[in-house]
C-alpha cells in the first residue's frame, strides 16, 4: 500500500522470490509496470527482473482485500488518510506492518484498525526511482520489523529472507525507530543542498551541520530519557563523534555502518525536487515535539523543519544551499 519506490522494492523482491504481491499506487506506476515490469538493482550491480504479469498493479485500496500482508509504505502525512482506506477493505485475518519512516505511524493505522495485528517498521535503505519501473538500492541497511507471535509474521520472515533481505525482529521497534529518525536527519539536509548523500557525509561543511542536527537531537532523546536501541554495527549515540573525525579516518568507518551509491539521496530531496509535501515534520518535527513535551528545546531542528516548509511554499525545487548558507540559516558557525 503506497508503491512507490520503497514500495516497490520490497514487492518486486517478494513477488521475484515467489509470492503473491499486489502493488497499489499511482496511476503511473501500474502504466510502468504493466509496460516495462519491474527492474531492481542493488548497490553492487546485481539485477533482478520482475515480469509484468510477475504482480498485479491497482490504483484502488480495495485490490489488496484478499492478502494475507499488507505492507503500509506511503508517506507519513497520508498514514491517516490510507489506513482508514484500509480500514474498509482489510479482513480481520490480515497482518498489517508499517514500514514507513517516523515514529507513530503504526499507532495511527491501529486507531483505524480495530482489532488487527499491526505492528511498527523499519527500511534500514534507501532506494533510487529511475524511470520505466526500474528502481536501484542506494544504501546499505536491514529491515526491521516489530517481534510478534502471529504465525503471519513468520511465514513473512521467511519470505522476506528468501527475497534477500536482511531482516530483524525487534521486541522494542520503537527504540530502533528513534534511532532511524536520527540517522535521517541528513533527508532534510539532502532536500535543501540538492546534494548526494555521500557529499553530506565527507564534506566538511554539510557535516557540521548534521553533527550539530544530531547532537541537538541526541540531548532531546536523553532529556526525553529516550533510548534509542541499536540499528547497524554503531550506535547511534556516537554519531556526532564519528562525524567529527578528519575525513580519511571518517571514509574506513564509514565502510563499517553502510554502503552508500555516489548518487543517493534522501526521498525528501526526491518530494522538493518533484513538488511534493515532506515527511519534515515527521522527522525534524518530531524532534521539536519531544523537545517541548519534556521542557528542552531543539531550535536546530525547528530551523530545517521552517526551511524545508518554505521550499514546499516556493514550489521551485531545491534551494541548493552551500554549507556556509545552511549553517548560517540555522545558526551555526560555518
Amino acid at each position: 500500500m503506497g508503491a512507490g519506490a520503497i514500495g516497490c522494492w520490497l514487492g518486486g523482491r517478494l513477488a521475484a522470490s515467489g509470492a503473491e504481491v499486489v502493488l497499489v499506487g499511482r496511476a503511473r506506476l501500474r502504466d510502468e509496470v504493466a509496460a516495462h515490469g519491474l527492474t531492481l538493482t542493488e548497490i553492487d550491480g546485481t539485477t533482478t527482473r520482475v515480469a509484468p504479469a510477475a504482480v498485479t498493479c491497482a490504483t484502488d485500496p480495495s485490490a489488496v482485500a484478499d492478502c494475507a500482508v499488507v505492507l503500509v509504505a506511503v508517506k507519513s502525512g497520508q498514514t491517516r488518510e490510507a489506513a482508514v482506506s484500509l480500514a474498509s477493505v482489510v479482513g480481520d485475518h490480515a497482518l498489517v506492518v508499517s514500514m514507513q519512516n517516523g515514529v507513530r505511524n503504526a499507532d495511527v493505522i491501529r486507531d483505524a484498525l480495530p482489532g488487527r495485528v499491526v505492528l511498527g517498521g523499519i527500511v534500514g535503505f534507501n532506494v533510487r526511482s529511475l524511470g520505466e519501473g526500474a528502481f536501484r538500492r542506494a544504501t546499505s541497511g536491514p529491515l526491521v520489523i516489530e517481534a510478534h507471535d502471529d504465525p503471519r509474521l513468520v511465514e513473512l520472515a521467511a519470505l522476506l529472507r528468501a527475497g534477500g533481505f536482511d531482516l530483524e525482529l525487534a521486541p522494542d521497534i520503537r527504540a530502533v525507530q528513534w534511532s532511524k529518525l536520527v540517522m535521517n536527519l541528513n533527508n532534510a539536509i539532502s532536500a535543501l543542498s540538492d546534494r548526494p548523500t555521500r557529499e553530506l557525509i565527507f564534506s566538511p561543511g554539510y557535516r557540521r551541520v548534521l553533527r550539530a542536527l544530531m547532537r541537538e537531537s541526541i540531548d532531546v532523546l536523553r532529556a526525553a530519557d529516550v533510548k534509542p536501541g541499536r540499528l547497524g554495527v554503531l550506535p547511534v549515540t556516537i554519531f556526532p563523534a564519528v562525524l567529527s573525525l578528519p575525513t580519511p579516518l571518517l571514509r574506513l568507518v564509514a565502510r563499517a555502518q553502510l554502503k552508500i551509491d555516489p548518487e543517493a539521496r534522501s526521498s525528501m530531496w526526491e518530494d522538493i525536487s518533484r513538488g511534493r509535501p515532506t515527511e519534515v515534520d515527521e522527522l525534524n518535527g518530531e524532534i521539536v515535539r519531544l523537545a517541548a513535551s519534556c521542557g528542552a528545546t531543539a531550535p536546530l531542528n525547528a530551523r530545517i523543519v521552517a526551511l524545508v516548509r518554505e521550499a514546499e511554499a516556493r514550489g521551485e525545487g531545491s534551494p541548493k544551499m552551500t554549507p556556509r548558507e545552511l549553517s548560517s540559516a540555522i545558526g551555526i558557525s560555518p
